[in-house]
């Protein structure tokens, strides 16, 4: 299945690129370590050949969609205004990219002639952490998944694991697994995962009390090296300039001092209410494994509870700091 739909995806991107329907495209082609896939930009019909489309493609590329058409308007500035042209940006997107494109649209960071969405049904991604905490940090020389399985070579010999059983934790209690907009969808619609599930730790975790709460913040924060790898992979961080990285005036301090490191970590997540759509790209790339998906899906549950809100679930339906309504549930807006 997953080779019939690669064969498919290639052939639409030669097509897009033969006739000049996008300038370029962005997929994932094969990674240079075994089992790994990574972000890729196809600008020639010869290149489509590299893309791929499998469990091992983790990251959220709709980062790349919104950067690579700011970085082309940046450009277009300084071109007079009669010469300027918009480029199309085609990109293979599952469920979770697909809501971050409508997040951009409805924050008018691009019009929706600029681009091309490729989608493709998804049925989770491997946690690489996962993966490498059962093989108990064994270096993988190979491997392939096939038929629900994950074969590997190691030093130590062969070893088939279940692929069910390293499903990323965010692909697990998924609902948007298939593309929520599309100019055309490769494959058939993949089964539902089991997002019935989706707040059970969240629910444990609203029992405990402030004091607990707060111990549970300090304590993953303490794990925080704030190298921004969260941010860089987030496609709902686009700020031209990071308060974080403001000097006048300046919010926080660029020390290794642990306040300073959960001002910053509690203005991120304030800054992502209602706009954070569950990909899983800032847990996948933290290397000290804070579990920031934690923080963040307690304000998904608050949105969907308090306003019916799923980030990039409609492109009709705006973020619910993006409107006002006469019947708010929000007191302090008439009485203040």
């Amino acid at each position: 299945m997953v080779e019939n739909i690669e064969i498919k995806l290639r052939d639409e991107a030669k097509r897009l690129l033969l006739e000049k329907s996008v300038d370029v495209i962005i997929g994932y082609e094969t990674g240079t370590l075994p089992l790994t896939a990574t972000p890729c930009f196809i600008n020639s019909p010869e290149e489509a050949e590299k893309l791929v489309f499998n469990e091992l493609c983790t990251q959220n590329i709709a980062k790349y969609v919104h950067d690579f058409i700011t970085n082309h308007k940046n450009s277009q500035k300084r071109v007079k205004p009669e010469d300027r042209k918009k480029k199309v940006i085609g990109v293979v997107a599952r469920g979770c990219t697909t809501r971050s494109l409508v997040l951009h649209l409805q924050e008018r960071q691009y019009d929706r002639d600029e681009v091309h969405i490729i989608g493709v049904p998804c049925e989770g991604y491997l946690d690489r952490k996962k993966l490498e905490k059962t093989l108990q940090g064994e270096e993988i020389l190979d491997g392939n998944v096939e038929n629900g399985q994950i074969k590997v070579k190691t030093a130590a010999g062969d070893k088939t694991l279940s692929r069910a059983d390293l499903l990323a934790d965010n692909c697990r209690a998924c609902r948007f697994n298939n593309p929520i907009i599309s100019d055309i969808i490769i494959g058939s619609p993949a089964p539902a995962m089991n997002p019935d599930n989706e707040y059970e730790k969240i629910n444990e975790f609203e029992k405990k009390s402030l004091a607990e709460r707060w111990a549970h913040f300090t304590k993953e924060m303490g794990k925080c090296l704030r190298c921004y790898a969260c941010r860089q992979a987030c496609p709902s961080c686009y700020c031209p300039t990071c308060f974080a990285e403001q000097s006048q005036p300046q919010w926080v301090g660029i020390g290794d001092d642990e306040s300073d490191t959960q001002v910053f970590q509690c203005m991120r997540l304030f800054h992502m209410v209602g706009r954070c759509v569950d990909c899983g790209s800032c847990v996948s790339v933290c290397t000290t494994g804070v579990d920031l998906r934690n923080y963040l899906k307690k304000e998904e549950k608050d949105c969907w509870e308090l306003f019916g809100s799923r980030a990039g679930s409609s492109l009709e339906e705006m973020p619910p700091l993006g409107k006002y309504g006469e019947h708010d549930k929000q007191d302090f807006i008439y009485n203040p």
